[in-house]
């Protein structure tokens, strides 16, 4: 920057490390009306990551085709202004334009006589330190994902901070849980005009009052004092809501493939994931509350008994929990195997009640097997299912873009159900706040064909869930 910009009332400029344009390719519109800063050893490292078949890799390419579109045409004094950045994208997920400009390092800066020589991370905390001499009248911020850099910066007064925006949550406590528990005197203050109906053997009440402006669509809603109603959210209109009654799946007349929920979360679960409205379902929920267990139950009754769907097709992220094991031999369902454990778990409680003995439960197996289906998700790039149940284990190890990419694969006549605990992340530099499981959490709620529940209590056994509590 051979020229000083012209001043304007809080104005600031943030320097970006390189890790993270790597970990976000579109942070450098994210930064609404202040000014981006790249210097010139961080142009030099996304050279240096280009090539791979890595999500890092194919983030720096994406930043390149973003920093050649901004920069194409521009002459070498436009480049020293400013380049302005693109106001049509929208940073900070649609909420507000980007209107700042970007400016390049465009002439060497001496080593800061309190750094050592050499490395990377000197230069770039070197130019922050030179800015900030420079640009008296600007707030210059260092942003990276380096807890060691942003250590130093701090023993050398430069302001750093993390970057946020990728962050769909401020918090991951509260995620929206996806039920409701109806106040006391809930219906002191909305019991005037109730109206109530019936459609076959469903129940619907049609509610009218200020808290029914809080609720969103298929959200559960409950009394916790008996003989309280437990609801669906089906429609919303400023102060009037439809609510449907759940099915009581606690009871076996209404059990799912010889499973009956334990609790209320549970119950409320099985009734989204038999809704023929509901296409994409999140169950979230820490170890031993039963997700995977109540899903393929429901899954098994819609595709054998139902015929609803014409298979069961399940995947999951392959991160090991230590060290990989190397390589497995085998097809891509073999090669899949070891990573299913849930499955062959849970399909033994599923056939261990069938009559028949050994034999009778051995055939079970066998035919259960027929119908579900093992797959990698390293070769859903470009496929269409139709008419597919489909299970994603463990989507809290997905990043937002491997979210959409499998959430994409979706044809007409499939639902698809993500299961994970955002606790148990083993993928490396993703956090409860950047998981693809929180992202489409955040971004699926509302939608009249969407439905999320978090499972709150441990139903595996007591060592389980004294153990998820203590340890």
């Amino acid at each position: 920057m051979s020229r000083k910009p012209k001043a304007r009332e809080g104005r600031r400029i943030f320097v970006l490390d390189t890790n993270v344009l790597m970990h976000d390719p579109t942070c450098i519109f994210r930064f609404e009306e202040h000014d981006v800063y790249l210097p010139m050893v961080v142009l030099e490292e996304l050279d240096a990551h280009k090539k791979g078949l890595s999500e890092a890799a194919r983030n720096v390419r994406q930043v390149s085709r973003f920093l050649d579109d901004i920069i194409r045409g521009a002459s070498k004094e436009q480049i020293d202004r400013g380049l302005p950045l693109p106001a049509g994208f929208s940073g900070n997920h649609g909420k507000r334009t980007c209107s700042g400009r970007l400016y390049f390092q465009t002439r060497l800066a001496a080593a800061a006589p309190t750094l050592p020589t050499g490395g990377n991370d000197q230069e770039i905390l070197a130019e922050t330190l030179r800015l900030q001499e420079t640009l008296a009248d600007t707030r210059v911020i260092l942003v990276s994902k380096d807890i060691n850099l942003r250590i130093k910066a701090a023993v050398l007064g430069v302001h750093v901070e993390d970057y946020y925006s990728d962050k769909t949550l401020e918090d991951s406590d509260v995620l929206f849980g996806g039920m409701a528990e109806l106040p006391t005197d809930f219906w002191e203050r909305h019991g005037q005009d109730v109206r109530s109906w019936k459609e076959g053997d469903r129940t619907f009440y049609e509610i009218t009052g200020p808290q029914v402006a809080q609720w969103q669509l298929n959200q559960g809603i409950y009394e916790s004092t008996a003989p309280g109603i437990e609801g669906i959210v089906r429609r919303i209109e400023n102060e009037r809501a439809v609510i449907e009654l759940l099915r009581d799946h606690r009871s076996d007349r209404h059990g799912v493939w010889g499973i009956t929920a334990r609790n209320r979360e549970q119950n409320f679960a099985l009734n989204l994931l038999m809704d023929p409205q509901i296409d994409f379902v999140t169950v979230l929920g820490p170890a031993g509350t039963g997700k995977t267990l109540l899903t393929l139950a429901a899954g098994l009754v819609q595709t054998l008994d139902n015929n609803r769907f014409s298979e069961i097709i399940m995947t999951r992220v392959t991160i090991p929990l230590a060290e990989d094991i190397g390589f497995l031999p085998g097809t891509e369902e073999e090669k899949m195997e070891p990573w299913m454990g849930a499955l062959m778990d849970n399909l033994e409680v599923l056939t261990g009640a069938q009559e028949g003995g050994n034999w009778g439960r051995a055939a079970t197996q066998d035919l259960l097997r027929n119908r579900i289906k093992i797959r990698s998700l390293n070769f859903m790039r470009g496929r269409t299912f139709l008419n597919r149940f489909v299970i994603l284990d463990e989507a809290q190890n997905l990043t937002p873009k491997q979210m959409k990419a499998l959430v994409t694969r979706a044809g007409p006549g499939t639902k698809l159900a993500c299961l994970g605990n955002v606790a148990q992340i083993d993928t490396p530099y993703l956090t409860e706040t950047t998981s693809g499981l929180t992202y489409v959490v955040n971004r699926m709620r509302g939608w009249p064909h969407a439905g999320h529940v978090t499972l709150v209590r441990g139903e595996r056994s007591r060592l389980a869930d004294f153990a998820s509590d203590v340890l």
